[in-house]
């Protein structure tokens, strides 16, 4: 349940399985306030028949479990997720620091984004913690950024160039650096207007 590259699960696996073992992953997608809310997915992934042993638990902690087959996918899958949100988050603050240092203010901002295609609840959600100047940790930056580090490793294995992704991550490090790692990942606002 913690995020690692597909290659560390298969050598769990392999090594779980040789002592008779039973080996699953499964992938927590999701943020604090989605905990709180019961709102989060488990993305599993290997021995199907531990996944349907372990529903009772997942049911628990989530609103859906969603099996994906074999070692790796679960992993891969949230990789991906983590991606898209890294991306999305990333270009939302530096066009909400463009608007702002070219005079709009971040209320109409937010506004004209409530009625366009980008209407999501990820991309209002960090645009809101970004008018409202509230960080508070639910999706901590440094989690995803870890997470966006592995998935740029693991194109590099698959000789996949990941060009958006691999910037996205550069302006992840350096919010970092200047100090915002344990806040939310829409904090990465704040590196973008201080450039």
């Amino acid at each position: 349940m913690t995020g690692i590259d597909p290659k560390t699960s298969h050598d769990i696996n392999e090594a779980v399985t040789k002592k008779q073992g039973r080996y699953m992953e499964a992938m927590i997608q999701g943020s604090i306030t989605e905990a709180e809310s019961g709102n989060l997915l488990i993305l599993a992934a290997g021995n199907k028949e531990l996944f349907d042993d372990c529903q009772s638990v997942f049911c628990a902690i989530a609103k859906r479990s969603c099996y994906l087959g074999d070692i790796g996918s679960a992993i891969k899958m949230n990789l991906i997720l983590n991606t898209m949100k890294a991306v999305s988050v990333g270009g939302l603050a530096e066009a909400m620091a463009l608007g702002t240092r070219s005079g709009l203010l971040k209320e109409s901002m937010m506004d004209m984004l409530k009625i366009t295609s980008l209407n999501c609840p990820l991309l209002l959600e960090k645009g809101t913690a970004i008018v409202d100047n509230k960080f508070q940790k639910d999706h901590t930056l440094k989690h995803l950024q870890k997470d966006l580090n592995l998935s740029i490793n693991w194109s590099d294995m698959l000789q996949t160039p990941c060009p958006v992704s691999a910037s996205v991550n550069e302006v992840f490090k350096d919010a970092k650096r200047l100090g915002y790692g344990d806040y939310d990942i829409s904090s990465i606002y704040l590196r973008s207007r201080d450039f």
